[in-house]
């Protein structure tokens, strides 16, 4: 072989080297996602791009009030971002006073952007008694989100989680790991 075969060849073994471990890093550990909507508000912003940790799950189970990503059902290539509230095993119920209850008691939590408006309760105007592997999810922005409430989104099944929001890498004066809990 002459000098510049041998050079193509390297090249093309390290350009493919490259593109191999890209596809792993992104099937296996994280990827980008871009925020689209205001249902995050105030915590995630139309806009925002994250990186999504897709291993974590693989070593433990979803916690509640993790924000999480998974598909929206009835459109490819759209994913929602929401906030786990209602565990596997567990009944959610939302009063029309807007009081998120879990197995009866009123769930703690200060992520909701404000107090849900009777015809914004959904489905959990009844209880909603989650599956082994079903999570029950909502929106931060808790009068625009489009979540567990709505029949289009219902529960989420563990198998349907795509990963954990991570970090938010921009817009870059907001850059950092987000809290979840």
């Amino acid at each position: 072989m002459n000098k510049v075969m041998k050079e193509i060849i390297s090249t093309l073994v390290y350009v493919l080297g490259v593109l191999a471990v890209t596809w792993l890093v992104i099937t296996f550990v994280g990827q980008r996602t871009e925020v689209d909507g205001e249902s995050m508000e105030p915590m995630l912003s139309n806009g925002d791009n994250l990186i999504v940790d897709k291993i974590s799950y693989r070593f433990r189970d979803p916690q509640r009030y993790d924000i999480i990503v998974f598909p929206f059902k009835y459109k490819e290539n759209t994913y929602y971002i929401k906030r786990i509230i209602g565990l596997p095993g567990e009944t959610v119920q939302i009063d029309q006073l807007g009081n998120i209850y879990i197995n009866g008691e009123i769930l703690p939590e200060n992520y909701g952007r404000e107090i849900i408006r009777p015809d914004h309760i959904g489905l959990a105007a009844e209880p909603v008694t989650l599956g082994e592997d079903e999570y029950f999810v909502m929106g931060d922005n808790r009068n625009n989100s489009t979540d567990s409430r709505a029949e289009a989104v219902g529960n989420i099944s563990r198998e349907d989680i795509v990963g954990r929001a991570w970090v938010r890498i921009w817009p870059l004066a907001d850059f950092g790991i987000l809290k979840h809990q």
